[in-house]
């Protein structure tokens, strides 16, 4: 996690961080008020519009309209950036506190038998086996191998550009589907993963694990919307079955779609594109008018965000997410609820800590997740002191400042989003409902053999 804002921007000043903060917290105590709706849609179907989604709603408003509000109020270019930056720091809170559910959770766990292993074929192969068709049919070309063979987040990237580089057909499609699905990500598999719960096909574990797509805004969005439809003990099996997904993802992933998902989806392409392709179907860079490699990433940047930055980050957005715990769950700030942050704070501080002093051989995700996990296992002491100081804090209050953080970054984006055109968003999104259809398919399959 080599975080870096985007180029030629100045350092980071403690003012522009602690606007930002309060920004966010803005965002979360308004989104906590207006509470959680329920969408019915005839039958079972519903949608359940959480706080989180209100969060990031009202963030990327804010910034989409930051050039009409005074300047006082206005996030402004540097602020969205560095939202994007703060929000890689803030998910390791929230995997810390997933992390926590885990380690009590394990012997549960491992008791799903193969399911957890297997269903990350579900995951990266339902990205190209759902959105690869309909991209074809939509007309686009060899984009369609970057942004299908996977969901596109900041590992795939790196194994397009050094592949076929960035600014070949492939890495002008691993880039849209990067950042349409930041753009529309979270918000649709939240609605999605929601859908899905109420009709009710599917075990709660095997959607939990669905969620676990290797992306921490994403698996924190869809564990959300099915924790929110489960009963408060099945919610917590929930977080702990998708952060455990998550994890394995996050680990073996790049390899996985190094050695398995990209070539099949190349050798897929090779299969379907002369039956699905339509010849005179143009790429996405042509339709749009324009290359898109321009498009500022934040690991492009010399400007690094200092240690002291990141732990104003860690601290403040844990505060922030025990306002949201007040306002959404009635639990108060009291010494154990503060013992409870401390706790998470020490998480991710020694598991960021390990990420260093390994040269980040691995991600810090693995870390903070294997000293959280660590910590409340049954086996190890003190488990059934620590398990509940930290339970007081619930891992949706945690979610929302980090979504949020996700919406005020929003902005920055939209300029490049333009030249994608709209064929992109509909493939992105395909995928991304086929990365947790898969997984939750292939979860459902062996969680009913082993029962």
């Amino acid at each position: 996690m080599e975080v870096k804002l985007a180029a030629g921007s100045p350092a980071v000043h403690w003012p522009l961080l602690v606007k930002l903060l309060i920004c966010t917290a803005v965002c979360v105590v308004l989104a906590e008020f207006v509470g959680s709706a329920t969408i019915p849609l005839g039958g079972s179907y519903r949608i359940i519009m959480l706080p989180f989604l209100w969060a990031l709603l009202i963030g990327a408003a804010w910034g989409i309209t930051s050039p009409r509000l005074p300047p006082a109020l206005r996030i402004d270019l540097g602020a969205q950036r560095l939202a994007s930056v703060a929000l890689q720091f803030a998910l390791l809170l929230f995997i810390a506190k997933l992390g926590l559910l885990v380690g009590g959770s394990l012997p549960k766990i491992l008791s799903s038998g193969w399911s957890l292993a297997f269903q990350e074929f579900g995951h990266f192969f339902g990205t190209a086996v759902i959105g690869l068709p309909i991209a074809l049919l939509l007309g686009i070309k060899r984009e369609a191998i970057g942004a299908t063979f996977s969901v596109g987040r900041e590992p795939s990237l790196a194994i397009i550009g050094e592949r076929y580089g960035m600014s070949s057909p492939e890495g002008h499609g691993v880039l849209a589907e990067y950042i349409t699905g930041t753009v529309f990500g979270t918000v649709f598999i939240a609605l999605f993963a929601s859908l899905v719960t109420g009709i009710g096909i599917f075990h709660p574990h095997a959607l939990a694990m669905g969620a676990g797509m290797g992306s921490g805004s994403l698996m924190a969005a869809a564990s959300g919307a099915i924790a929110a439809q489960q009963t408060p003990e099945m919610a917590k099996e929930v977080a702990a079955f998708a952060a455990a997904s998550n994890l394995i993802t996050t680990t073996i992933g790049t390899y996985f779609t190094l050695f398995l998902s990209l070539p099949f989806t190349v050798w897929a392409y090779g299969v379907l594109e002369p039956i699905l392709g339509r010849a005179k179907g143009s790429s996405v860079v042509e339709a749009s008018g324009g290359d898109i490699s321009e498009v500022n990433n934040a690991s492009e940047s010399a400007d690094r965000i200092s240690l002291v930055e990141i732990f104003m980050i860690w601290v403040g957005v844990g505060l922030i997410s025990l306002a949201a715990n007040n306002i959404a769950f009635k639990t108060a700030p009291d010494a154990s609820t503060l013992a409870g942050l401390g706790i998470i704070l020490c998480c991710v501080a020694i598991g960021y800590a390990i990420y260093k002093l390994t040269r980040g051989v691995v991600p810090a995700v693995l870390w903070v997740s294997l000293v959280a996990m660590g910590l409340t296992h049954p086996s190890m002491p003190y488990a059934a002191e620590i398990a509940p100081l930290t339970g007081r804090i619930n891992f949706l209050a945690l979610a929302t400042p980090v979504i949020s953080l996700a919406g005020l970054s929003v902005a920055k984006d939209l300029p490049a989003f333009r030249k994608l055109g709209w064929r992109i968003v509909v493939v992105s999104l395909a995928a991304n409902a086929g990365t947790f259809l898969g997984g939750a398919f292939i979860a459902q399959l062996f969680l009913g053999s082993h029962a």
